[in-house]
């Protein structure tokens, strides 16, 4: 039996998703809370598998109380929420950046195709070994490895030209692990970075400017048709529901179909990126579920990049990166708070 408390204000939401839970035998409700207090002091007493968590809510929200959960009573944290202004998305990002595992939109919380969502990412969530995060924040996370069981067989050599473009792919766990990543890359850092992120439609409108605030970087929704030497020094993330590429050094936007179940596609971009000769590519695959990324990274080592993967023990969900490391295509497997500093030191052509 899979353990949940559930944590929302609105009393019709609290006993519809209650009810979406009896429906099924796998999950039992050890119980229910208001306002994110009485959650943290829920999952102190209950200890439960799995919490559904709103953001928005009285005397704690869901942001303080995924903080509270998360430096004390590690629990895995799925976000239920309908929250689409500027300040509730933020506090989104905050949370998943925090710890929680995903967000889940709770506005078509009435209909049987997100109920059947529903409970199959809460049954995903479930099972995610979560770590302390102290006060909510990213810091040395987790075990690391020796470093000689980090290092790629083939590590990459001093590269004999500069680089030209960083991408990097993400899935869940990803607004954490990019907020590590790019929050180590100093203000002067003169390469554009090419960033895509998992994340439904509905929470992708105001990721770029959550992001923006954890970086020294500029921030922005990539545009169709720019050339990639405008954004030297910037970040570019990828739209919702559009494939983000590189062609004939310009970053276009395209509608094709989905890959890995995924638009935008970490593969997509990564392949771009390789088919073109001139340019000299970083790329890095950090934690999420499935396997978007491993094809196009290969790809980009076999045209001569240099390719880094987040290694198991950081990683919310060691998928795509093991799948990357599986496949080949990593040069360095490197925890999370050393990711920062490699992609950091490109800005000199070290790899």
């Amino acid at each position: 039996m899979i353990r949940v408390v559930v944590v929302d204000d609105s009393v019709t939401v609290r006993q519809r998703l209650i009810e979406i839970l009896s429906s099924d035998p796998e999950f039992v409700v050890v119980g229910e809370a208001s306002d994110g207090r009485r959650a943290v002091e829920l999952v102190a007493k209950l200890r439960p598998d799995v919490v559904t968590l709103d953001i928005v809510m009285p005397d704690m929200t869901g942001l303080e109380a995924t903080e509270q959960i998360m430096a004390h009573h590690p629990t895995p944290i799925l976000v239920v929420s309908s929250s689409f202004n500027r300040g509730e998305l933020i506090d989104t990002y905050g949370a998943l950046a925090a710890g929680a595992v995903d967000v889940l939109d709770k506005s078509n919380a009435g209909d049987s195709d997100w109920e059947r969502r529903f409970l199959s990412a809460l049954r995903l969530v479930s099972k995610i070994k979560v770590i302390t995060h102290p006060r909510g924040r990213l810091g040395s996370l987790g075990r690391t490895r020796d470093p000689s069981q980090r290092i790629g067989k083939h590590e990459s050599a001093t590269p004999s030209r500069p680089f030209d473009l960083v991408a990097i792919g993400a899935s869940t766990g990803g607004p954490g692990a990019l907020s590590a990543v790019l929050g180590a890359v100093g203000a002067d850092f003169p390469l554009p970075i090419l960033v895509i992120l998992h994340i439904d439609a509905q929470f992708a409108g105001a990721f770029a400017e959550w992001l923006g605030q954890q970086t020294k970087l500029p921030v922005r929704l990539a545009h169709d048709n720019e050339p990639i030497e405008q954004a030297a020094g910037q970040i570019r993330l990828a739209p919702a529901d559009v494939h983000l590429t590189v062609q004939a050094r310009r970053i276009r936007l395209v509608a094709s179909a989905p890959r890995n179940h995924c638009r935008p596609s970490v593969d997509v971009l990564f392949e771009s990126i390789a088919a073109d000769p001139s340019l000299h590519v970083a790329a890095c695959v950090l934690t999420g579920m499935g396997r978007d990324g491993a094809a196009g990274l290969l790809a980009i080592r076999l045209a001569g990049g240099f390719t880094l993967a987040q290694d198991e023990a950081t990683s919310v969900i060691y998928g795509m990166p093991r799948e990357a490391v599986l496949l080949g295509g990593v040069d360095r497997e490197l925890p999370l708070n050393e990711i920062g500093p490699v992609v950091d030191g490109l800005r000199r052509g070290r790899s």
